[in-house]
């Protein structure tokens, strides 16, 4: 339901991180269904309540002055609602939207073509707005600012800047990384909204109203099972839908129960608390190899037979999030939790230990 339009990320590695059901990219199926689930105004969007009530002021007193919005700044994991909410804000607006991302646009003439042609109250996303290019950038901040961009014609000393007047536009970035952004460009964005992590109950109430749209049969503790093992993203949680329906409709009578659900994501290796294979290979080295650690990146890596980068970038922060894993000067050790999580008995420690076995018992 709530979710984004992002282009399938790719790490270091070349692992691409939507292969993964629970991964938080969207892939060419997601987004043909995400365009059929997507909520049209703000009182249909689920969740983000901060967000979502903030929004609302902003837009109804922009049209209450007969004004464009102001510039909106949206930030958070993927999968959360960003490109959702901007198809919203166009909507409430009664504006045409034009979408487009940072890493499309490479030099500010890019950036300029796409600023002329947008008609008044237009509104522009821009997705990943923090992978732009510089040159572009700070075209932008005149554009934001000012509606003007200089266009440059000619090189060297006989290089002629000509203004172009720019209607007024409202301009919706989206990021993944808000911290990227120099602070020039966070400035002039008049609202900065943060997208969090979804609970349970939230995703239980998308759930239902996917299962409405997709004419499937759920129960609530159904829904409260695929909720549990969503990762608090919405993308995930209709992903998951839709892989149980096809189990409910191939080894069931297509009505979606708890142990329909249960049996249905075993089969997709997503456990109980929404590990994927790749998370629980990573707890497994780090706890049966390396006695919970601490073991530096590059060991744990060999170690599940992964790059270093798609253990970093796609496994940790949910493990880390989940209290499962942490990060420390001397390497990743695990918690308590994740002793607890696989069923497991941390070696006892005597004084002067460090909690890792070794590599060569006696």
């Amino acid at each position: 339901m709530n979710w984004d339009e992002t282009p399938p990320e790719v790490t270091e590695a070349g692992a691409s991180l939507d292969e993964r059901i629970v991964g938080s990219a969207a892939d060419g199926e997601d987004q043909a269904v995400e365009a059929a689930l997507r909520p049209k105004d703000l009182e249909e969007f689920v969740g983000q309540e901060k967000v979502r009530q903030q929004l609302d002021l902003v837009l109804k007193a922009a049209l209450a002055r007969g004004a464009t919005a102001d510039h909106v700044l949206l930030s958070g994991a993927p999968g959360l609602g960003k490109t959702t909410l901007s198809m919203i804000i166009a909507a409430e607006m009664g504006a045409p939207i034009r979408i487009t991302s940072g890493p499309a646009i490479q030099h500010a003439g890019d950036l300029a073509a796409i600023l002329s042609s947008l008609q008044e109250g237009e509104v522009l996303f821009l997705d990943e707005i923090h992978r732009m290019s510089r040159p572009a950038e700070e075209m932008l901040y005149m554009a934001m600012e000012d509606f003007r961009v200089d266009v440059i014609v000619g090189k060297g000393p006989g290089a002629t800047a000509i203004p172009l007047e720019l209607p007024p536009f409202t301009l919706v970035g989206a990021t993944t990384r808000a911290g990227l952004l120099p602070p020039p460009l966070r400035d002039r964005f008049g609202f900065t909204g943060h997208m969090e992590f979804y609970v349970p109950a939230e995703l239980e109430r998308v759930l239902h109203r996917s299962a409405r749209l997709l004419d499937v049969e759920i129960e609530p503790a159904g829904a409260a099972e695929i909720a549990g093992r969503s990762r608090g993203t919405p993308r995930i949680a209709n992903r998951l839908l839709r892989r149980v329906r096809d189990y409910a409709q191939v080894k069931a009578d297509g009505r979606i129960t708890r142990e329909i659900a249960a049996a249905a994501l075993a089969v997709y290796e997503v456990d109980a608390r929404g590990l994927d294979r790749l998370d629980r290979a990573v707890l497994e080295a780090l706890l049966k190899l390396f006695g919970g650690g601490p073991v530096g990146l590059s060991t744990l890596a060999v170690a599940v037979g992964e790059e270093r980068e798609t253990v970093e970038e796609v496994a940790e922060p949910f493990l880390v999030r989940e209290g499962l894993l942490a990060r420390t000067p001397r390497g990743r050790i695990a918690t308590p939790a994740a002793w607890a999580h696989l069923g497991l008995t941390p070696p006892q420690q005597g004084p002067g230990t460090s909690g890792q076995r070794g590599l060569f018992p006696a």
